[in-house]
C-alpha cells in the first residue's frame, strides 16, 4: 500500500484528529519548502490529486524506489491508496499506469490494484481503471449477493470496505462462489475499531474464520484456473464450475440448504459427492452419481450447506481431503 486516505484528511466530522498536521507534506514539518495544499475540511486531499507536478513528481521518485526495492520479489502486490477521497481518481489512474510502465522495464511485473474510494466511492471507477486488480464497497449487492465476475478484473472482496465491520459465513461463501477473492478484517480484539463496538468474539466472527479456512481447503482441492461463476448450472445461483475434457468440478452453495438442481449434461462420468456443514465443518459422503444429465441433490443437515461434485479418478482419496477440511480454520 502506497499511500493511504487517511493519512490526510478526517474522513467524517466526528474524526477527533486531523492527521494532515502530522503529514510530511505539510509545509510545518518539512524545510524543502513543500506543500501539498489543503482539503475542503482542513486536511491535505489535494495530495492525491495531479493539481501539483512538483508533488506529483516526489511522489513518483517514492514510487520508483519501492518498485526498485521489492521488484526480485514474487509475493508482491501493489495498492496504490486505501481509501482516497474521491477526487484522488485521475492521480490514482496516473499512479497505475506510471508503476505499469516503469515495472516494464524491470525482470519482473506485479499486479497494480485500486480500491474504491471513500468516502462516496462508486465501483463503477475502479473497475474502469487500468488496475489488474480492484477492491470493491457494498455498491451492487457485494454485500449480500456480489455480481458474479467476469474475469476483467480480479476481485478483492474486503469487509472492510463493504461492512466497515461486519460479514458471516454465507457472505465468504457467496462471494467466492461468485469469483470473488474475499478477504475479512478481523475485529478479533477490538482495540481499534470505531464506535459504536461489535462483541469481538461473537458467534459468527468465530464461524467467519472456520469457513474462510474451508473456503481456502476446496480452492486448494480444485484446479482454479478452469473454474468459473456459473449460477445458471446450479440453484439458487452460487456455483462455481470447472471442466476438462470430459470431466468436471463443481462447488455450490446453498445459503438456506434444502434443494438444488444441478445441471451436470456436460460431465458424461461417474462423479463423487459430498457435503460440507459450514457450521460445525463436517463433511459427509453422498457417494456417486452419473453425470449427464440434471439431477437433484438434497442437504443432509438443516440451515446453509456447500455441496462438492467432481468426477472421480483413480486417485480418488476422499477421506484425506475430509480430514484436511475437518482441521481447517483460519488463523
Amino acid at each position: 500500500m502506497l499511500f493511504n486516505g487517511f493519512s490526510v484528511e478526517r474522513k467524517s466530522p466526528n474524526d477527533w484528529e486531523d492527521p494532515w498536521r502530522g503529514h510530511p507534506y505539510n509545509s510545518s514539518n518539512n524545510i524543502n519548502g513543500v506543500n501539498a495544499g489543503q482539503g475542503a475540511r482542513g486536511g491535505g486531499t489535494s495530495f492525491h490529486t495531479l493539481a501539483d507536478p512538483t508533488i506529483v513528481g516526489y511522489q513518483e521518485d517514492y514510487v520508483r524506489k519501492v518498485v526498485d526495492t521489492v521488484n526480485d520479489l514474487d509475493n508482491v502486490l501493489f495498492e496504490i491508496c486505501n481509501e482516497c477521497n474521491k477526487n484522488s481518481t485521475e492521480w490514482q489512474y496516473h499512479m497505475i499506469n506510471f508503476i505499469k510502465a516503469y515495472e516494464a522495464t524491470k525482470p519482473k511485473q506485479h499486479p497494480v490494484g485500486m480500491t474504491v474510494t471513500y468516502p462516496g466511492g462508486v465501483n463503477d471507477v475502479v473497475f474502469a481503471s487500468p488496475a489488474d486488480w480492484v477492491s470493491i464497497n457494498q455498491e451492487g449487492g457485494y454485500d449480500n449477493n456480489p455480481p458474479p465476475a467476469d474475469g476483467t478484473k480480479v476481485i478483492v472482496a474486503d469487509t472492510d470496505h463493504i461492512f466497515g465491520t461486519g460479514g458471516d459465513r454465507k457472505w465468504v461463501w457467496k462471494s467466492f462462489l461468485r469469483g470473488l477473492n474475499p478477504v475479512f478484517m478481523d475485529p478479533y480484539d477490538n482495540s481499534w475499531t470505531f464506535p459504536p463496538r461489535p462483541p469481538s468474539e461473537e458467534p459468527r466472527w468465530e464461524s467467519l474464520r472456520r469457513n474462510m479456512g474451508y473456503v481456502l481447503t476446496y480452492a486448494n482441492r480444485m484446479d482454479l484456473s478452469v473454474m468459473t461463476p456459473r449460477g445458471d448450472l446450479a440453484s439458487p445461483g452460487f456455483c462455481l464450475a470447472g471442466f476438462e475434457g470430459s470431466r468436471g468440478t463443481f462447488l455450490i452453495y446453498l445459503p438456506h440448504g434444502g434443494t438444488t438442481t444441478v445441471d451436470l449434461g456436460g460431465v458424461p462420468t461417474e462423479m463423487s459427492v459430498e457435503w460440507l456443514d459450514p457450521k460445525t465443518g463436517v463433511v459427509t459422503s453422498a457417494g456417486t452419481v452419473m453425470g449427464g444429465s440434471r439431477q437433484s441433490f438434497s442437504a443432509p443437515f438443516g440451515d446453509d450447506a456447500v455441496l462438492y461434485i467432481r468426477s472421480r479418478t483413480g486417485g480418488d482419496a476422499m477421506g484425506d481431503d475430509v480430514r484436511r477440511i475437518q482441521g481447517a480454520g483460519y488463523r
